[in-house]
């Protein structure tokens, strides 16, 4: 069970990585293009399409966990179902923002404090980015059906061709080439496109049996798209009440001003560093749970469960002794003013305390799409916002930003006790209990 464990989570995790690797060199390469004017664009735009995708992560997850247990339970015509599903929806909201785009980032600027130079390159960025949505949303279904497939390896190749593509583009594109700013965004488009194409490759070379079993038809009437979208729906509500507390969290912190609103960003970055490790024995949760509940193996889901559980202790652990051991220096690699750097000391602690107490959350939420247990998980992220906020207003007044931090470990702490407390409930009665032979023999 170790080798199948870390079969899919440690692909995860090295296509995890190249992530902030990207966002680096983007803001490096705005960085060199001119004055702040164009990190500042950077910032914005990128936050332009984090708003925009984040509540469409359903694709992926959804997709994943509805796989994951047809697969377990070899019914391959309910894989392709699920699969035609997902991309008939990623496709028809890209269509959705081709219509709404110019009234998305208009009414979004007008929100977002910036310089009109600022907001005229976030546009020119924004209007060449947005064409890649169909690429962008249609590999958000195939990153969860290679999960729900139990194959980690070709989203891993995905992410880490469309992120190094995009890296290399960047440095082409914006220099040699000469496309200043248009060519980061550019980079992007052709990047998101050629992972499309490489992912349909994929499909093709490994999983071109499974086209027999295509019906587009049925796939799409209503009765059966209704499970579908009620699966999602459950889990957009999610992604929107993680939005809403990681919105929260900035815009609270930066009425104290902006040196503290400088080091709750740097301290939520090396926070979220750690969840990239997380992430892939979430997913490795995901894909086994899906299978052993198609596949009615009890024993099985519940191996699966001690041992990604076990694995990710361990890496709780190494990562606590790190944050504990080097917290000034990791804070010193996203800023070299020392006055940030000094301000950032009395916010350490959270680095220590992190890796413990999100651990069980994010192994519960990988567990819990695996299980299609949605509506709880739903559940559970509406009680954490509730909890983030009426920790942080409770508490304010008396320890000022410190009550922040606080209201983000209660909202952890939420999630983390509600799913504990269902977890027997939807996810291991699903399969019911072996029942012992009747079959009983003599012995004389």
């Amino acid at each position: 069970m170790n080798k199948r464990v870390l079969s899919l989570a440690v692909p995860s995790i090295l296509a995890n990585i190249t992530v902030p690797l990207v966002g680096m060199v983007d803001v490096g390469v705005s960085g060199r293009l001119g004055d702040a004017v164009a990190i500042g664009a950077m910032a914005i735009s990128t936050m332009l399409f984090d708003l925009l995708y984040w509540n469409l992560g359903f694709l992926r997850v959804g997709t994943g966990g509805m796989v994951a247990q047809a697969f377990g339970r070899r019914d391959f015509k309910d894989v392709m179902k699920i699969f035609t599903q997902g991309l008939g929806t990623a496709l028809s909201i890209a269509l959705l923002i081709f219509a709404l785009q110019y009234v998305y980032v208009e009414v979004a600027l007008k929100f977002i404090p910036c310089s009109s130079e600022v907001a005229s390159l976030a546009r020119e960025y924004y209007y060449i980015r947005i064409w890649a949505a169909p690429a962008t949303l249609s590999l958000f279904v195939f990153k969860g059906f290679f999960i729900g497939m139990q194959d980690a390896v070709s989203p891993m190749v995905a992410d880490i061709t469309v992120n190094v593509l995009n890296l290399l583009l960047s440095i082409l594109l914006a220099f040699k080439i000469g496309l200043g700013f248009r060519g980061i965004a550019w980079a992007v488009f052709t990047a998101q496109y050629t992972g499309l194409l490489l992912c349909i490759a994929i499909f093709l070379l490994r999983y071109r049996s499974l086209l027999k079993h295509l019906s587009i038809r049925s796939s799409l009437k209503i009765r059966e798209m209704l499970r579908f979208f009620s699966v999602n729906g459950n889990l957009f509500i999610r992604s929107a009440c993680f939005l809403f507390i990681y919105v929260g969290f900035t815009s609270l912190s930066a009425k104290y001003g902006d040196t503290q609103l400088a080091v709750s960003t740097i301290i939520m970055k090396l926070l979220m560093f750690f969840s990239f490790f997380i992430d892939g024995f979430a997913y490795a949760g995901e894909a086994l749970t899906g299978r052993y509940i198609g596949e009615q193996n009890r024993a099985s889901l519940h191996l699966s469960t001690k041992v990604i559980f076990r694995w990710c202790l361990w890496i709780a652990v190494v990562a606590t002794v790190l944050y504990v051991a080097f917290s000034r220096q990791m804070v010193a690699l996203m800023t070299d003013n020392q006055t940030v750097i000094e301000a950032s000391k009395p916010f350490w602690i959270w680095l220590w305390l992190m890796p413990a107490l999100s651990t069980p959350a994010f192994v519960y939420d990988g567990i819990y799409v695996g299980a299609i247990a949605t509506k709880r998980i739903m559940y559970a992220m509406i009680l954490s916002v509730i909890g983030f906020f009426i920790a942080y207003y409770a508490l304010y007044s008396i320890l000022g930003i410190q009550a922040l931090y606080i209201a983000y470990m209660v909202h952890i702490a939420v999630r983390t006790l509600y799913l504990h407390l269902f977890f027997h409930r939807d996810v291991y009665t699903q399969i019911p209990p072996a029942r012992p032979s009747s079959n009983l023999t003599c012995r004389p």
